[in-house]
C-alpha cells in the first residue's frame, strides 16, 4: 500500500497541486496531511486526490470549523494526534516534534509522521520509523517536498515538487 505524506502547505496552491498531482501519478491509496493546512480553500486542491485525505491540524490552522467542514468532503481532520493502522502498520501523526521521540522509542509504533519544522527527516529509532516530509509549500527551505510511503515494508520517497 502506498501512502502520501503532506506537510506544511501553507496556502501554497501551486504546490499543493504539484503535490497531488505526484500523489496521483503514484497511485497512492491514502493521503496523510500532519498538519499547517492554514485556510479552507486549500481543499481546492487537495480535492482533486485520488484517494482519501486524513490529517491532524497544525499550529497555523486558524479557522478549524471551515477546515473540518470542507477536509469532511474528501477525509478527516482531527487535533492531533492521529493513530491508525495500515497494512499492519501502526502509525502516529503530529504536527509539532516534541513527542515524536517518545512514540518512536514507546515500542508501539512503527511509523511516526510529524511536520512543523519544514525540514525533512528520515531516521530509525529502533524498529520505528521516523519521517518528516518537509514542507509542501516550500516558503522556508526555498524546497517543495512531500513523501510517499509504501506499507508494509516503510520504503520510504521523497518527493520534490
Amino acid at each position: 500500500m502506498r501512502i502520501g505524506v503532506l506537510s506544511d502547505t501553507h496556502d501554497h496552491m501551486s504546490h499543493i497541486r504539484r503535490a497531488v498531482e505526484a500523489l496521483n501519478d503514484l497511485q497512492v491509496e491514502l493521503a496523510l496531511h500532519a498538519g499547517d493546512y492554514v485556510a479552507p480553500f486549500v481543499v481546492n486542491e487537495l480535492a482533486r486526490l485520488n484517494c482519501r485525505l486524513m490529517g491532524i491540524f497544525g499550529n497555523n490552522d486558524g479557522e478549524r470549523l471551515g477546515l473540518t467542514k470542507r477536509i469532511s468532503e474528501i477525509g478527516q481532520v482531527q487535533v492531533q494526534p492521529l493513530f491508525l493502522e495500515l497494512k499492519g502498520c501502526r502509525i502516529a501523526m503530529v504536527h509539532e516534534p516534541e513527542s515524536v521521540e517518545a512514540f518512536a522509542r514507546s515500542g508501539l509504533y512503527d511509523l511516526v509522521l510529524y511536520g512543523h519544522t519544514h525540514q525533512q527527516e528520515l531516521r530509525t529509532v529502533g524498529e520505528c520509523l521516523v519521517l518528516n516530509p518537509g514542507e509542501v509549500c516550500g516558503w522556508l527551505t526555498g524546497t517543495a517536498t512531500c513523501a510517499v510511503v509504501t506499507l508494509p515494508e516503510k520504503q520510504v520517497e521523497i518527493l520534490r515538487l
